[in-house]
């Protein structure tokens, strides 16, 4: 009984080791709970650092099942005992104590956890992974449907019923962290894979678009009140300076308008002024005859 709670709690911790912020330290890269999605996992890792980093995470993951099983069977535990530890390990991934219960959804550890239980239990369960994921092109729906199969694999390849509880367990924890990708999946906007020659591609760039969706929605979602708070005062100066254009332009008009009839009198009084002036020239040359008229005489 000792011996099996040890082993337990052994998979457990083991299981809440973040292998993405260890590799991220060891190399110097960015911390994957502070940057990007802050999902320490390997799709955060593959935004971060590149493809060569979210493998060395996806195969710590793998280990982090494996190893605490394989130390179950070197102790000669029970094969109830051994699933139980594979379960903890998963559990541990799920919800780490080292980072406050924040962890990813387990499917890689889970699977490593199987390999290093029965290794053809973890073998079909790959195999049935790559299949959906390539005709499907959908990763949480490759993901779910493996690991629901375990069980089934389990009973129909070694007969045995009872190590089936911790893999229904499993199962079940699993699905419930699947669950929004459950509802995006029947809704029809859960993206697919791109199917890519690298194997690792394959495996981790879905979670990545999801992530990325996730993300963009989070930041549209943190933008709405700013720009709500914003429109009013565009509101304002759009209309400030429509009021000074009409006041412009009503003062020309008025100007324009008195200028006007200053300029008609102004007409007037120099026809007024030629007038006479002319007149004036019209009666001064009689005088002049008349004048004549007497030097004559």
């Amino acid at each position: 009984m000792v011996l099996s709670l040890f082993l337990v709690a052994l998979g457990y911790l083991m299981g809440s080791f973040c292998s993405a912020v260890i590799v991220c330290r060891l190399f110097g890269l960015p911390d994957p709970r502070e940057e990007g999605s802050k999902n320490p996992g390997a799709t955060n890792v593959l935004r971060l650092a590149g493809k060569q980093y979210a493998a060395l995470v996806m195969l710590a993951d793998l280990l982090k099942g494996t190893i605490p099983v394989l130390i179950a069977k070197v102790f000669e535990a029970d094969a109830v005992t051994v699933s139980f530890t594979a379960l903890a390990a998963v559990v541990g991934h799920m919800y780490p104590v080292f980072f406050e219960f924040k962890g990813g959804k387990g499917v890689a550890t889970a699977i490593g956890a199987l390999l290093g239980f029965y290794f053809i239990i973890g073998v079909m369960v790959a195999i049935t992974w790559l299949l959906i994921a390539k005709f499907s092109r959908y990763s949480s729906l490759a993901s779910i449907t493996a690991i629901g199969l375990s069980p089934f694999y389990t009973l129909l390849l070694i007969g045995r019923q009872d190590i089936l509880p911790p893999l229904f367990i499993m199962v079940i924890l699993i699905l419930f962290k699947h669950r929004n990708n459950i509802t995006r999946l029947i809704d029809g906007v859960e993206p697919k894979i791109k199917l890519k020659s690298n194997v690792m591609e394959r495996v981790i760039e879905p979670e990545l678009h999801t992530m990325h969706t996730e993300t963009e929605k989070s930041t549209i979602e943190e933008q709405l009140p700013l720009l709500k708070e914003e429109t009013p005062v565009k509101a304002i100066q759009s209309q400030q300076p429509k009021t000074k254009k009409i006041a412009k332009t009503k003062e020309p008009i008025k100007k324009s308008q008195a200028v006007k009839p200053k300029t008609k009198n102004t007409d007037q009084t120099v026809k007024s002024v030629k007038k006479p002036v002319k007149k004036t020239v019209k009666k001064a040359t009689p005088n002049k005859t008349k004048i004549n008229k007497t030097k004559e005489t």
